[in-house]
């Protein structure tokens, strides 16, 4: 535990300005009141860069002016510039490929109107995968599917929702793939693709804060995709956002984790039934591999 006499020392961690141990400490805890995220002390490296970039648009001198000026406008349009730094956007698409498979099998006996909420969907990849694994699975019956896509990061969802992308986005897709559900761009628009209108219209990008006291969500899912969201935040808040999840899921419904995240301690409401694969404790599903 940091102790009040550590911030006593004025580390310089870039060249342009001075992050104390102080301004580092209260990035922690406000990014953590925020959006739920626990920054670890390695952080600091990134969290400089990244804020950086704020400080010379603002034409700000010291992190503590800056933090400041976040604090006197608590509703101001600052605080999600503020978030959207701090926030980490890995993605790729069809990543953890086993999942999709029992998305496909699972989503083959959901009753219809069958819809996924895909809660971390960062520049989109994740959602159109989804979507492209239900257009499979489903065939004719996928045009009444659908994909809620959210984020916290209004940055990251505006990109998203544009549906394009560079041709390394998409070089590990099967050739297939790429001629089924994206159009190649030509002209000024060479080196880029974009999704085709039909699984574009599948996904619904919004902003969602999971740590928000209310969720603008309005049916029961048949599956949760929360995949490497988890890992930046504590426990406590694992636990409280599982809870969250539960009443949204139908009785048949799966949730879908990160490799690196396990929900075990959440065991009166979830099992674990399959490779970070999880329904609600008192489901009739059918275990899945």
């Amino acid at each position: 535990m940091t102790t009040n006499t550590d911030f006593a020392t004025a580390a310089p961690v870039g060249p342009d300005f001075l992050l104390t141990d102080h301004d580092f400490s209260r990035i922690r805890e406000l990014i953590h009141q925020r959006a739920g995220i626990a920054l670890s002390v390695q952080k600091r490296q990134m969290v400089y860069s990244r804020l950086a970039r704020r400080l010379r648009e603002l034409r700000l001198k010291e992190f503590s002016t800056y933090l400041g000026f976040l604090e006197a406008n608590p509703d101001g349009d600052e605080w999600q510039l503020f978030t959207n730094a701090l926030t980490t956007n890995l993605t790729a698409f069809f990543r953890e490929a086993h999942h999709f498979p029992v998305l496909a099998e699972h989503a083959k006996k959901c009753p219809q109107p069958l819809t996924v909420w895909c809660s971390a969907a960062s520049t989109g990849e994740e959602p159109y995968s989804i979507a492209m694994t239900l257009i499979d699975a489903l065939g004719s019956r996928a045009g009444a599917a659908s994909v809620v896509a959210t984020d916290i990061d209004t940055q990251v969802l505006a990109k998203a929702a544009t549906g394009v992308f560079t041709a390394e986005q998409v070089s590990k897709l099967p050739p297939t793939y790429l001629k089924r559900f994206f159009l190649k761009g030509t002209g000024a628009h060479e080196g880029r693709v974009r999704v085709r209108p039909e699984v574009a219209a599948m996904v619904k990008f919004e902003r969602l804060n999971l740590l928000d006291p209310k969720w603008a969500l309005k049916d029961p899912f048949d599956a949760i995709f929360c995949r490497n969201v988890m890992i930046y935040f504590d426990k406590p808040t694992q636990g409280k956002i599982l809870q969250r999840f539960a009443p949204l899921m139908k009785p048949h419904g799966l949730l879908f984790a990160g490799h690196s995240e396990n929900f075990s301690f959440a065991s009166q409401t979830f099992r674990l039934r399959g490779q970070t694969i999880y329904e609600l404790v008192g489901s009739s599903t059918k275990a899945v591999t």
